[in-house]
């Protein structure tokens, strides 16, 4: 698979934490922070994946990221990982929160337990993973959190309210966190992916007609994949996005 061709200095042994890592837009993330010689850890519920990638690293480069098995509804959880990983490594400089879930749903079925467990997965752990790592950024004078938002807030799809409403959120909690955490040097922004080829994606939701469509309505007229997003991500880590927080950066091929 194709890596990012820029090579950020900046990134080389930062201690990098990124939630969904393996697999989809998460792997991609994975893959591209370890080639830039980062120091990487995640997490995912997907232990087959996961393991799959790490294997796939260490065969390439002769080392590998570190996987933890988690569930991110799990705050508890999820808060060690992180507490472990700036123990063992050393402070946490980026924090990667991309793990979601957009299955889809029929406003009329969503009871109160299922709105709960969606905002439990797709808004929830950001703040708290966010409020692990920052303590970390602090103490070693600044750092870069990076927010997964979604295209689906600015395309207003229907048939995912519960999904669409924790996205529209998650803008207004990097902007918040960005007030919040700019004395500390530490930078907060969302990026937006667009209509991401992942292979769940392929299987579960997106057509070849479907892609058709949405290709038509791209400005360029590609097939996005997680590749695509990484150097935008890579950016936002790096040295050279130092004045840059509280935005929103849309990786969508101009779809919205």
């Amino acid at each position: 698979m194709n890596q990012p061709s820029a090579r950020y200095a900046s990134l080389e042994q930062r201690v990098v934490f990124i939630t969904g890592g393996g697999s989809g837009i998460g792997a991609s993330l994975t893959r591209a922070f370890h080639h830039q010689g980062s120091r990487v850890v995640f997490v995912d519920i997907d232990d087959e994946a996961s393991e799959a990638l790490v294997s796939e690293l260490r065969a390439e480069t002769g080392e590998a990221p570190r996987f933890h098995h988690c569930d991110i509804r799990d705050v508890a959880s999820l808060q060690q990982v992180i507490a472990e990983t700036g123990q063992h490594l050393g402070p946490i400089h980026t924090l990667i929160n991309n793990a979601a879930s957009d299955d889809r749903h029929a406003w009329q079925d969503v009871d109160v337990t299922y709105w709960d467990e969606r905002m439990s997965l797709n808004l929830r752990p950001m703040f708290f993973a966010a409020q692990a790592a920052a303590e970390q950024m602090m103490q070693a004078g600044g750092g870069s959190i990076i927010n997964f938002g979604s295209v689906s807030v600015q395309m207003a799809l229907g048939g995912l309210p519960a999904y669409v409403t924790a996205k529209a959120a998650v803008h207004g909690l990097t902007r918040s966190l960005a007030r919040d955490l700019g004395e500390h040097n530490i930078r907060v922004n969302t990026l937006v992916p667009g209509a991401v080829m992942t292979e769940r994606q392929l299987e579960k939701w997106i057509s070849p007609e479907d892609e058709i469509t949405i290709q038509e309505r791209q400005c360029l007229k590609m097939r996005l994949e997680p590749q695509h997003i990484a150097p935008a991500v890579l950016f936002l880590a790096s040295n050279e996005s130092q004045a840059i927080t509280g935005q929103e950066l849309a990786v969508d091929a101009g779809w919205a």
